[in-house]
């Protein structure tokens, strides 16, 4: 078998026999296939397209390239939740406790971030004396006795998505649907899911910026869990806004804790009890999305959630006072207002910038090597849709630094104020199987 024939094959439109994708994949990995040609065969992906069969056996090869992880011993369904991205993405923080409080194993393996604002990681660990090391039976006995731990990713998982990433990030073909939802996939299947629940967001903070795109993409994915045996569903929700209120790391512990308390904004609640509702659904633990979200949305009400995340964070080595005094968490020196220039209602407020302002503060990392500024953040006002008058404060910049004017300027060409617009649908559609 020859690189170059699979590379014709593609290219002329041919459908892929898995033999070739798991040669391109084991050639890639083992460094007996050169860039030239990995570059060569995503491009020609990029613009042929894979059948359903062809991204499932794609997602298999790429599994099969590392380590696995053993999840069997923990009891249940072990269901799992990605995100393809957002700004003042408080999720995980909220669900996996508020999941856990109702039965679900919660045993999740994420990383740390780069861009906007930190990991879910850097976003516990701006409470006091919060670790993810954990040993592999550690993991599995917190998770078997509380239903919740959290474990930084190893770096073993998946070598040939690290390899293939970085190439499609150099050779024009990241927005390849069959690569990205592969490189999704393949993680969270080598991560020993038994179901995966999938948020994949759209608009200006989001990585697919129009619904077409990320319908496909989560399409595939629910197919593609499917053929290789993950009861797997789809939410596509709207980021065109950030979620929520708060854009930093502690700042979003807090709207976390609050949102845990029955309270917190209205849409990072629908959205948790939305994928909430998914993931018990999938672990059996109700018969129904209704008859789940009722018991989520108890667990909110009657401090169960609350109760959750002061346990995960004691057995992780965290202050659980901060669930009570979240003033605990670390503080910025300065809070600056940003007061609006005009009266009106609030248009158009661009995830993507206010994200990239928040990263000008040090929320954020710009490479893997920066170190991350827990205090920094942004939390708005208003959101789109929302009256404002002249003068009246949009937004809080939480900063260490006296001087905001670069971070000002930023924020203001992100938010436009206008004639009145209905506020933005949060959920846009749900794909199961």
């Amino acid at each position: 078998m020859r690189m170059v024939d699979i590379i014709t094959k593609k290219r002329d439109g041919h459908e892929l026999s898995p033999e070739e994708i798991h040669f391109f994949i084991d050639g890639y990995v083992k460094g007996t296939i050169p860039d030239y040609q990995a570059s060569a065969l995503t491009m020609a992906i990029f613009f042929r397209d894979m059948t359903d069969r062809e991204i499932a056996e794609l997602t298999r090869a790429m599994v099969n390239s590392g380590e696995t992880v053993d999840l069997s011993g923990i009891k249940g369904v072990k269901v799992d939740k990605h995100s393809t991205g957002g700004v003042g993405d408080t999720t995980t923080l909220v669900l996996a406790p508020l999941v856990a409080s109702v039965g679900v194993p919660v045993a999740k393996m994420t990383g740390r971030g780069l861009g906007f604002t930190g990991g879910t990681i850097d976003k516990l660990e701006s409470i006091a004396g919060f670790h993810v090391e954990l040993t592999p039976e550690r993991f599995i006995e917190l998770v078997n006795r509380d239903r919740i731990a959290v474990i930084g990713q190893s770096g073993e998982l998946v070598p040939a998505d690290k390899k293939l990433y970085a190439l499609r990030d150099v050779s024009g073909s990241v927005e390849s649907i069959p690569l990205i939802a592969s490189s999704i996939m393949s993680k969270k299947i080598a991560a020993g899911a038994d179901a995966i629940v999938l948020e994949v967001t759209t608009g200006a903070g989001a990585f697919m910026k129009n619904e077409k795109d990320a319908v496909r993409l989560a399409e595939t994915m629910v197919r593609i869990g499917q053929h290789v045996g993950r009861k797997t569903a789809a939410v596509i929700t709207d980021m065109s806004q950030p979620l929520g209120f708060a854009v930093g790391n502690a700042l979003e512990v807090k709207e976390a804790i609050d949102t845990l308390k029955g309270n917190g904004p209205a849409d990072l609640k629908e959205l948790v009890l939305t994928l909430g509702s998914l993931m018990v659904l999938s672990a059996g633990k109700a018969e129904s999305v209704e008859e789940a979200r009722r018991l989520l949305k108890n667990a909110l009400q009657n401090g169960q959630a609350l109760a959750k995340f002061r346990q995960f964070i004691a057995n992780q080595g965290g202050d659980p006072e901060v669930a009570d005094h979240p003033e605990k968490l670390p503080q910025a020196k300065f809070r600056i207002e940003l007061p609006a220039k005009s009266s009106g209602f609030l248009t158009a407020m661009a995830a993507d910038e206010i994200g990239l302002a928040a990263m000008l503060l040090g929320a954020g990392r710009a490479t893997k090597e920066d170190s991350v500024n827990f205090a920094a953040g942004i939390v708005l006002h208003k959101k789109v849709g929302d009256p404002v008058k002249e003068g009246e404060p949009l937004l809080t910049i939480h900063s260490d630094r006296a001087d905001v004017e670069d971070v000002k300027s930023k924020l203001y060409q992100s938010i436009k104020i206008g004639s009145h617009l209905e506020k933005p649908r949060l959920i846009h559609q749900i794909i199961t199987e």
